[in-house]
């Protein structure tokens, strides 16, 4: 695959460190993987974790698109976080504080030895904590599971970000309006256990845990 070419429009909000990479993907929980299948584009999004240097996914085995990047077509998955409404004094100045990032790459296939790992990663990842308080996957739940890993290569990657208020309006006669930020944010509320959990059985304490937790920070 060949080199990731860098952002050309609006470079200021570029980041090139491999931390500010890692702090996209880490905030955010679901990203969109898109490819192309018999030459029609295809795209979903998709519960990820990074570990490390890759990015692990799964689906079921039975997802033709999936199969169709483990047997190494080429992919890309974006995750964005919209952090906050920027208004400005006009319709065109107006826009987002947002977080992005693009990674490609071909997928691998993890192995049958390491994917209960896999998937007991991205639920820790989900739900910090929830893979000690349950029992591990069974064989046949884990052949039903497609693991996937996304290499993270050093020129594989893109990452972009705009965190700052409104510029201010080059006409006088657009100025004297408000502008500013309204922030936005995703927060986890209060559990609702299932129709046939029992009025006296306790929500776990990684569920406790995740109670007001800020899902989304900037």
């Amino acid at each position: 695959m060949r080199r990731v070419k860098q952002i050309r429009r609006e470079r200021e909000r570029a980041r090139t460190d491999r931390p500010d990479l890692d702090a996209v993907l880490d905030a955010a929980a679901v990203g969109t993987l898109a490819t192309v299948v018999d030459g029609q584009p295809w795209v979903v999004p998709m519960l990820y974790a990074r570990d490390g240097d890759r990015i692990i996914l799964h689906g079921s085995t039975g997802a033709g698109a999936l199969r169709h990047v483990a047997a190494g077509a080429p992919a890309a998955l974006c995750v964005t976080l919209l952090d906050g409404i920027v208004v400005a004094d006009t319709l065109f100045d107006s826009t987002a504080n947002y977080r992005s990032a693009v990674v490609r790459g071909h997928l691998t296939v993890i192995d049958p030895a390491e994917a209960g790992y896999a998937l007991d990663l991205m639920s820790d990842a989900l739900i910090p904590g929830r893979s000690a308080e349950v029992r591990s996957s069974t064989k046949k739940e884990l052949s039903a599971t497609l693991a996937l890993a996304l290499p993270i290569e050093p020129d594989g990657w893109t990452v972009k970000v705009r965190d700052a208020p409104p510029s201010p309006p080059d006409d006088a006669a657009d100025s004297g309006g408000w502008a500013g930020v309204v922030p936005l944010r995703t927060v986890a509320g209060d559990p609702i256990p299932a129709p046939w959990v029992n009025a006296d059985i306790q929500a776990p304490e990684s569920v406790h845990r995740l109670v007001g937790r800020t899902a989304v920070t900037p």
